[in-house]
């Protein structure tokens, strides 16, 4: 259910950025099989999907990191982290789809009132690489004027160096600009440069993303649209 908090001014956005996982794609059981596939590589014993879903969300190296039990040894993790990258880009459209309802909500709100076109954008603590693979693949990247990964800058959300970039880059304001995303690093990332943000409550990381307050929740991308013309 649309739970609306703080009312989003539709005629005032002018750029819409989004978080990848958990957002606008499902990733989990690839993401999942490409740890558990690292985890076996390394002689660790494999991890229940929720449990790997709980580490999702602040980049590969987090990832890895949580999956083998926050180790000491930096070495190990680098070598980890490689596995799992290389597993990843092979095997990272086996079962990822867009959610339903993207589409048709991408549609609906690239159009400003007015008439004229809102820019959008991804950000993701994602790589870079399989970032763009993943959106051309499933067809995401037409919408999209900048897609930006984890690796894109030297900082991660919720560091907001990457939305701001994106906020230059637009030539917008932070008052014209709409975060979401499905966990509490991205409404934090949107809080730190001042933006809007919607919180999804259907994620991979949506168990975080009622931690810090939005403006605006929802259970399903079809209310995109439905929270954004909320403020007219």
């Amino acid at each position: 259910m649309l739970s609306i908090f703080q009312p989003i001014p539709a005629e005032a956005i002018r750029l819409i950025v989004f978080d990848l996982d958990g957002t606008l794609i499902d990733s989990r059981k690839d993401l999942c099989n490409s740890v558990n596939a690292m985890l076996s590589e390394f002689r660790r014993q494999p991890l229940p999907e929720e449990i790997i879903s709980t580490y999702i969300g602040d980049g590969a190296g987090m990832l890895v990191r949580r999956a083998l039990g926050d180790p000491h040894d930096e070495a190990l993790i680098e070598d980890a982290l490689t596995h799992f990258l290389d597993y990843y880009r092979e095997h990272k459209l086996d079962h990822t789809y867009v959610y339903e309802g993207v589409f048709d909500s991408l549609q609906a709100m690239r159009a400003l009132p007015d008439g004229s076109s809102r820019s959008m954008a991804v950000l993701t603590n994602k790589p870079i690489g399989p970032s763009e693979a993943i959106c051309s693949a499933l067809g995401l990247s037409p919408y999209f004027f900048r897609i930006y990964g984890g690796n894109s800058f030297v900082t991660k959300k919720p560091d907001p160096e990457g939305l701001n970039r994106l906020i230059a880059e637009a030539g917008v304001s932070p008052g014209e600009t709409l975060m979401i995303g499905d966990s509490d690093v991205d409404i934090l990332t949107a809080r730190r440069s001042g933006t809007w943000a919607i919180g999804c409550k259907y994620g991979l990381s949506s168990h975080t993303v009622e931690t810090i307050p939005s403006d605006c929740l929802v259970d399903s991308p079809s209310e995109w649209a439905k929270a954004l013309s909320s403020g007219k």
